[in-house]
């Protein structure tokens, strides 16, 4: 499953045939966006790249379609090494032993580097890295892995320290935009014939969500549908026939980002689950992050649910830790389900109230010490100054509740937190009630 494909690089990216994204490949290091950690002057990787003395394996680490491929093509090309590129899904290591068997005999006769590209490298299974070794550590190939998956996971230790691991960062919607724009107006791609409008672009760019890609590979079914329907330009409709997913207009920096985001926090409180579904699916199919929808449902359920449903805020705070841990597209069901539960959970925002009240006593100067019975009486000396003296142990008392005064002497009697008639807040009124009662010693009233 190895095949020599340096030589036939530059005929195949030249071939009008070959994909948009092979034709578009950068030619050089100059022509790589969204790396410039990786592509600094004296960068390992540039050195690399330039054929200059570097570390001469390295593992590439990103999500896809950020380069990683591209980068071990032009390593490739310097000082005309040979390319010979597998995949970990197809290959074994009877693919992997001829390969490097080539590589030493080439490297024996006419000292021919080889750059090995492996791609998606955490497939391997632990013997085949382990057949990697010999080879990277006596330096018989360049290898160049990639992978989308943790390596310090997905890769075995040895091979990870005799490697060079290099991050790939996702690519911004600027950065995709460039490439996307060098697509249309270069001879290599479309020799701008024909056209795209800016709105298919940016819709395009908004779809590749930081896969360079996947955008290079919608733009051109976007071409065909244009094409099919006769059309002189690309337009929107094209992008949405070609993907099969139509425009959200939703700017994630302006308006529609917290028009939307509003809408959907004033439909959950307004326990409208269905508009409340509409709205989350408007910001993930328009690429929002989820970890701010996520943040903002937390918030939601402490101060608009609060303690009507107590399980509203772990719930939520659950949904956050899946998001986080699966992403998207999975980590829309996890939202959704916080998005029912919160939108039709009884609501009150009375411990957001009582919170927002002590904190005004307090910048009013409500204040005062701390009564001398709840002081710190557990260093020498407190006693004598009164710390602690009379204080009554709750649970030495029926019920585990006594009589006594917790607040400083200007907010006795003062009520923060007052329940409304919702939910489970309904049974936390009667007992607060109660509570209030013993703790501030009011007797009930005879009938």
């Amino acid at each position: 499953m190895a095949d020599d494909l340096f030589t036939q690089a530059g005929d195949r990216v030249a071939a009008s045939t070959a994909p948009l994204a092979v034709r578009m490949r950068p030619r050089t290091v100059d022509e790589v966006v969204g790396q410039d950690h990786l592509l600094a002057s004296g960068a390992p990787l540039r050195r690399l790249v330039e054929g200059g003395d570097a570390p001469a394996s390295v593992i590439l680490w990103g999500p896809p379609g950020t380069g990683k491929t591209t980068l071990a093509y032009l390593v490739a090309q310097a000082t005309d090494r040979r390319f010979v590129e597998l995949s970990a899904v197809t290959a074994g290591v009877k693919d992997l032993r001829a390969v490097i068997d080539q590589a030493r005999r080439d490297l024996g006769v006419g000292g021919r580097e080889t750059v090995l590209f492996v791609d998606e490298v955490h497939r391997f299974s632990k013997t085949q890295q382990d057949a990697l070794l010999p080879a990277v550590e006596n330096r018989w190939v360049t290898l160049v892995a990639a992978t989308t998956e943790n390596p310090h996971f997905a890769v075995i230790a040895p091979l990870l320290s005799r490697s060079l691991l290099l991050t790939l960062r996702p690519l911004d919607e600027e950065a995709v935009g460039v490439l996307l724009e060098r697509a249309v107006t270069d001879p290599r791609g479309l020799g701008g014939d024909p056209p795209v409008a800016p709105g298919a672009l940016a819709q395009l760019v908004r779809l590749a969500a930081g896969d360079a890609r996947f955008g290079l590979t919608a733009l051109e079914a976007a071409v065909g549908s244009a094409r099919a329907r006769g059309s002189a330009g690309v337009e929107v409709e094209d992008v949405e026939r070609a993907v099969d997913r139509a425009a959200v207009r939703y700017d994630r920096d302006g308006d529609q980002h917290y028009d939307v985001t509003s809408a959907l926090i004033k439909s959950i409180r307004g326990s409208d689950v269905d508009a409340a579904l509409h709205y989350l699916a408007r910001m993930v199919e328009a690429g929002e992050d989820p970890r701010f929808v996520a943040r903002r449902l937390v918030i939601l359920a402490a101060e608009d649910v609060g303690l009507a449903d107590p399980t509203a805020l772990p719930l939520a705070v659950a949904a956050y830790q899946a998001v986080q841990l699966v992403g998207l597209p999975e980590g829309r069901i996890p939202l959704a389900e916080a998005v029912i539960h919160l939108a039709l959970a009884p609501k009150s925002n009375a411990a957001y109230l009582a919170i927002d009240a002590a904190v005004a006593d307090l910048r009013a100067g409500r204040t005062g010490p701390v009564p001398a019975q709840l002081r710190d009486a557990h260093y020498p000396g407190a006693k004598a100054v009164g710390h602690g003296q009379g204080y009554r142990y709750a649970h030495d008392h029926p019920h585990g509740v006594v009589e006594q005064q917790y607040a400083p002497d200007a907010l006795v009697g003062r009520d923060y937190f007052v329940p409304t008639g919702h939910g489970a807040e309904r049974e936390l009124a009667e007992r607060l009630a109660r509570l209030r009662r013993i703790v501030r010693g009011v007797r009930d009233t005879p009938r």
